[in-house]
């Protein structure tokens, strides 16, 4: 049997409890990384309420707060994962007609 493949993305998503906003959080994250990964890519879900020295070794002070771990250097997007654009550009996924726009705001 062939070892798994290591995903080109790796995502930690450090949010609080089982909020609404949370799992809207969650579901943004997954969506996006299915449209432009596929399944190149890790997500770990973190509730800092059950995982609170989780939060604390990685110095996460808000929530939600999205970090892309590999491929180097981490990045963190923190708060609002709503503006699409902005994530993805955050990530380092970005094409460059949605980086043009985001430049254009």
């Amino acid at each position: 049997m062939a070892p798994a493949a290591t995903p080109r993305v790796r995502l930690r998503l450090y949010v609080t409890g089982g909020t609404l906003r949370a799992r809207q959080a969650a579901a943004r994250v997954r969506a996006l990384c299915d449209e432009r990964l596929g399944r190149d890519y890790e997500l770990v879900v973190v509730d800092v309420l059950d995982q609170p020295e989780a939060a604390e070794a990685a110095r996460i002070v808000a929530t939600p707060t999205l970090v892309r771990e590999v491929p180097l250097p981490p990045r963190h997007i923190v708060g609002d994962l709503a503006r699409t654009d902005a994530v993805l550009a955050g990530l380092d996924l970005a094409d460059d007609a949605a980086l043009a726009a985001l430049d254009a705001r």
